[in-house]
């Protein structure tokens, strides 16, 4: 799809994280964690704004992952994209870096014991601007049995950047409401035991705004 579209590039990096010393003997070298998901998407905003192309999309592929000693799930979840000049950023896709299609939801709730009581875009979470940044969505799944359940998300604390004076995007949340009402926020990356009845509200970060809003 992209022939004729770049050159070869050659990317030179000092020792640093991306670019780490390797031991000759593959057993003691580092292993790679989170490289085709959380960290390829924040490389990718990081080149962007250097080059001040578009501003930043969601930055994460809110991991959600769940199961038993019978089966697992891992879904990724889409997000805002940032808006550039002369285009809004997409609402409710993965931005940049990303390879999979999510699981429909009548296939999702057949094979899996959950209820999915909402998925919709999240409106209001793309960052103001001459050219608006994309939506990112809301999902909540409602837990029939018990599973074991994994986030590992990012812009939790600070949201996706504006550019050109353009508003950031809103951040990414996540929190459980359990069956007896009470609310248990969870950090960006992070870990629970989901019982019956357990609901999981996953909100994802919204894209960066491009330009001052006009006549604002």
């Amino acid at each position: 799809l992209n022939e004729g579209l770049l050159e070869p590039v050659d990317i030179v990096l000092p020792r640093c994280l991306l670019n780490p010393e390797w031991s000759d003997d593959p057993a003691s070298c580092p292993a790679v964690v989170g490289g085709n998901v959380e960290t390829s998407q924040r490389l990718v905003d990081l080149m962007l704004k250097a080059l001040a192309y578009s501003a930043g999309g969601q930055g994460t592929m809110n991991n959600t992952l769940f199961g038993t000693d019978a089966f697992g799930y891992y879904e990724t979840l889409g997000g805002g994209h940032g808006a550039v000049d002369g285009t809004h950023g997409a609402s409710g896709v993965h931005c940049h870096m990303s390879n999979t299609r999510i699981t429909d939801p009548e296939v999702f709730e057949h094979r899996f014991p959950v209820r999915l009581q909402r998925f919709a875009l999240r409106e209001g979470s793309g960052g103001n601007g001459q050219f608006q940044g994309g939506e990112g969505l809301e999902r909540i799944i409602e837990f029939l049995e018990p599973v074991s359940l994994s986030m590992l998300t990012q812009h939790r604390t600070e949201g996706p950047f504006g550019l050109h004076g353009g508003a950031g995007g809103a951040c990414g949340e996540q929190f459980i409401t359990r069956a007896d009402g009470t609310v248990d926020v969870l950090a960006s990356s992070d870990a629970r035991e989901m019982q019956a009845g357990d609901r999981l509200t996953v909100r994802t970060p919204g894209g960066g705004g491009w330009g001052a809003p006009q006549g604002g």
